[in-house]
């Protein structure tokens, strides 16, 4: 793997509510960074098999050596080293000034004063440790506490976002707000006229409020063409391809966790983040099915962790599109797509979106005009070399599940005269072979409909897939699809990779 800079990562984390939620996080020496889990799935012999997650805390630590060094009070040992090694762990801990288990005046949580903060943790990480940068990890309210730094405190001062941040990764962060499927809205207003516990952090005035510089500000509010999960493209601004948002799609278990939050909140949420809330525009993403946090929470999650691992120390970017589709144009008809993808050596789905999971990608008839290919975004995944490949393995080899389904309507109601539940239209799984150095450099790409006997016995064979692209440093192929997929799809149909360094 290419050698990559290991910058410092400061780990920020989510909200917590009133001052016993506050002393009950403050309590905790790294804020739940280093909470793991434990579950159990169905093993040889219809026999329980345990399975355990360390936590991303003590994973970075082994996985990619980096180091955490608190000593008693991790700020004190800032102040009191010099020469500290830049491949180290740091927790912003800003809810302790609002505990009141410390004694004295416990201050009140405002979020742009955690921001601040993080620019002054930031600031003597860079000194101690002579990185140009720090990666920002976080949590819920903890990603909007990192935006607040890129968007407001950093321009507010005339300095460059770049020089600060390398990158950002988000476990369900609230970016669009949090609203409610009940109430019509009265939930809502009611969190934001009163401010109860600071929830009102979480609406459109007060996130319009730390996310806009002063010098644009209007102080009658949010314009009506403002939206929150937007962040600047101008010169100067964080770029959005260094930001990557994982996104949980599993309501019912932060119910069970926590109580009837999903209840409010709705099914198509992680049980407090609605889906469409928890991502910015342009920037990567990754669905998992994980609650918000919990038992089955993103953080302790060994879902979270390997899209977190590859996107911070990956060194290629391998993005797959559905291009070039004709879907048959009916009136009441309507298309979707499910795609999971998986590597293999994981115990895990790196990235899946399922209609019963409440996020299938939806799909035009009109997808393909003529004139362009009308790409269809699928699954973006960041390789780490060496990294991605199970001992005694000779490829790095992912596995992309396509379904495409089509839905009937009748009068404005799902018909299901001929509907067959469950059962796609089109349905099958690309398996994709990246060579490395022991088997030669190249890409295979074969269905695993025309896969002969079982997956793990396949051995790519023939010459790799030729690059399409001329430009330097950019790979492209086309796939076509397999026959099945030609009454469906249209016979120009393809599935393109594309890879780009990273890193």
């Amino acid at each position: 793997m290419t050698d990559v800079a290991k910058f410092p990562i400061v780990y920020v984390r989510g909200f917590a509510g009133d001052s016993s939620g506050i002393n009950s996080a403050v309590v905790d020496p790294f804020y739940g960074f280093n909470e793991g889990s434990t579950h159990v799935r169905v093993g040889p012999d219809d026999q329980p098999s345990f399975y355990q997650f360390e936590s991303p805390l003590l994973r970075l630590h082994t996985d990619e050596d980096y180091q955490i060094l608190v000593e008693g009070d991790q700020e004190a040992y800032l102040d009191s080293h010099d020469d500290i090694p830049s491949n180290t762990l740091w927790v912003h801990r800003f809810y302790d000034v609002c505990a009141s288990t410390w004694g004295g005046n416990p201050e009140e949580f405002r979020l742009e004063d955690a921001a601040a903060d993080l620019l002054r943790l930031v600031e003597k990480l860079r000194v101690k440790t002579g990185a140009p940068r720090v990666i920002l990890v976080a949590h819920s309210m903890g990603g909007l506490i990192c935006r607040c730094l890129l968007q407001k405190i950093l321009p507010d001062l005339n300095r460059e976002p770049t020089d600060y941040v390398d990158k950002l990764f988000t476990y369900g962060t609230p970016h669009g707000g949090i609203t409610f499927d009940v109430g019509f809205g009265l939930l809502e207003k009611i969190r934001d006229v009163t401010g109860i516990n600071g929830a009102d952090i979480f609406g459109p005035r007060r996130m319009y409020e730390y996310l806009t510089p002063e010098s644009d500000l209007d102080p009658q509010g949010p314009p009506d063409s403002w939206s929150p999960r937007d962040m600047p493209e101008s010169d100067g601004a964080f770029p959005r391809h260094r930001v990557f948002c994982l996104v949980g799609t599993a309501s019912k278990d932060y119910e069970v966790a926590l109580g009837l939050s999903s209840a409010a909140v709705g099914a198509r949420s992680d049980g407090l983040v609605q889906i469409e809330n928890a991502c910015v525009p342009g920037t990567h993403r990754a669905y998992v099915h994980r609650s918000h946090s919990g038992r089955y929470g993103l953080v302790n999650s060994e879902e979270g962790y390997q899209n977190l691992r590859r996107f911070l120390f990956g060194d290629r970017k391998v993005e797959a599109a559905l291009v070039n589709h004709q879907l048959a144009s009916e009136d009441g008809v309507s298309w979707q797509a499910e795609v999971q993808l998986s590597v293999r050596g994981l115990p895990i789905v790196m990235h899946e979106q399922l209609a019963s999971h409440w996020c299938p990608i939806q799909l035009s008839a009109q997808q393909a005009d003529g004139t362009s290919d009308g790409a269809v975004p699928l699954a973006t995944t960041f390789l780490c070399g060496d990294l991605s490949r199970p001992p005694g393995s000779e490829t790095m080899r992912y596995a992309l599940h396509v379904r495409v389904l089509s839905l009937r309507e009748h009068h404005g109601f799902l018909s299901f005269g001929d509907h067959l539940e469950r059962t796609a239209d089109f349905d099958d799984i690309l398996v994709v072979d990246i060579g490395t150095a022991d088997s030669g450099p190249g890409i295979w790409a074969t269905w695993n409909s025309l896969i002969p006997g079982a997956i793990s016995r396949h051995e790519p064979e023939g010459t790799p897939l030729d690059d399409q692209d001329p430009n330097t440093g950019v790979w492209v192929a086309d796939i076509p699809l397999p026959a099945t997929a030609v009454p469906i799809l249209g016979d120009g149909s393809r599935i393109r990779l594309t890879v780009t360094p990273w890193a």
